[in-house]
Order: structure tokens, then C-alpha cells, then sequence
């Protein structure tokens, strides 16, 4: 398989396969395509999976796309502004992301929920109890709002992040959540009550733009009902 990521604050994705490879993503995620692929779509794993998924931001059935003849092309794009991440994942090598943030991967990488274990990080981490985790083998791609900066934290270190600027990071990545010391700044700092916590070691990449930032944007501009 090969792959090429094009254009800049709107990117799109072209994969190339060869004859007998495949590539999944949730319903409706294909943008256009060419070549003999046969499309085949289930819960991929049974129902239990596929509601595993749909509480993680995807869709309950997921499409695999699998190259029939010689070559084929399929484009994929991001539902907002953003940036398109590939990995490429050893086997048992994982990540854990923000809710919707999984574009399409390989047939032979595994997609799940994973669940926060703290009820305070749950409640209070900025996307629920549900994230996704991603395991290895096999190349993934996943969109990400806005600009993405990479981290490598130490042993030890520490980076406190307000909650909807995390898009995905290293299971040995420490995430938990803090309150905001001192009364004014939780009045008037404007960066909520609560802020994570994640300490290495592990790499963490932050988002420029979270998509709940963006929706209370837009939202003053929208019509109210009178």
C-alpha cells in the first residue's frame, strides 16, 4: 500500500493499492475512488464491537474497501480544517485518540473503544469516558483539527493541557485530571474548571483547533428561535 496526503488546512488522502490489499473506514468516509475495489460493509468483529465503536465517535458499521484488479486509488477527507496523521503501527503497538478522530487504516489494524477508568477523568477529560485505541499491525490514518504539535515527554515529565487540545497519545502516557488552583482564575481565566494532566514517558500530540471551540464559535453567528 501507498499513500499520499495532499493540500494544507483541507487536506485529502489518496491511497494506492495493489491487487488482494484493503483498507476500512467508517460508513460514508470514502470521498471518490477508481479501480476494480469491492466494498463490503458489517460491524466488522460482531454488534458488541460495532456498539463499542459508536460510543468511541464512529459509525456502528465500518466499509472495507479491497483492491480487485491490478491497482486501484481511493481519497478519503477530514470532516473539518485539519491535518491527516499516518502511523505505522508494530504489532501491539497502540495509541489512544480523541473520540472520532480515526480516518481509515489497513485491514489488519484493530479499532476499539477504550474506556477511562477514573471517574474524575471521565467526567471532567473533555471527551467523556469513551476514547478510541488503535493497535498495530498496519498503517492508520487519523484527522486532527487544526495545526498538530508533536511532544516527547520524559520520565517523569509533566504538561497540563486543557482537555479538547488533546487529539491522541502513548498508552504509557499518564493522563489525569487537575482543578484549577485560585478562584479568580477559574472566574476569569477562561480555561474552565479543570485542565489535564499527562506525564511521561510518552509522545503526546496536541490540536491548534478542537471542534467544541469551533462549534461555540459558530454557534453566535447561528439564528435562534424566537
Amino acid at each position: 500500500m501507498e499513500y499520499k496526503i495532499h493540500g494544507t488546512t483541507m487536506q485529502t488522502l489518496d491511497v494506492q493499492l495493489a491487487n488482494g490489499e484493503a483498507v476500512y473506514t467508517e460508513s460514508g468516509g470514502m470521498a471518490w475512488m477508481s479501480g476494480d475495489i469491492e466494498m463490503s460493509t458489517s460491524t466488522r468483529g460482531g454488534l458488541l464491537k460495532g456498539l463499542g465503536r459508536k460510543l468511541a465517535g464512529e459509525s456502528l458499521f465500518m466499509t472495507t474497501y479491497t483492491c480487485q484488479g491490478a491497482s486501484g486509488l481511493i481519497t478519503f477527507t477530514p470532516e473539518a480544517p485539519g491535518k491527516v496523521l499516518p502511523f505505522t503501527l508494530e504489532a501491539g503497538q497502540s495509541l489512544i485518540c480523541q473520540r472520532d478522530s480515526f480516518m481509515c487504516a489497513e485491514d489488519s489494524v484493530q479499532l476499539e473503544m477504550h474506556f477511562r477508568k477514573k471517574l474524575g477523568t471521565g467526567l471532567f477529560g473533555g471527551e467523556g469516558f469513551v476514547l478510541q485505541k488503535i493497535t498495530g499491525p498496519g498503517t492508520v490514518f487519523m484527522e486532527v483539527a487544526g495545526e498538530v504539535r508533536e511532544y516527547e515527554l520524559q520520565a517523569g515529565q509533566v504538561m497540563k493541557v486543557d482537555p479538547g487540545h488533546i487529539a491522541l497519545y502513548e498508552p504509557t502516557v499518564k493522563y489525569d485530571i487537575s482543578r484549577v488552583k485560585g478562584v479568580k482564575n477559574i472566574l476569569f481565566g477562561g480555561e474552565g474548571l479543570f485542565l489535564a494532566t499527562m506525564t511521561g514517558p510518552g509522545k503526546i500530540w496536541l490540536q491548534s483547533l478542537p471542534l467544541s471551540n469551533l462549534a461555540g464559535k459558530l454557534a453566535r453567528y447561528l439564528p435562534t428561535k424566537g
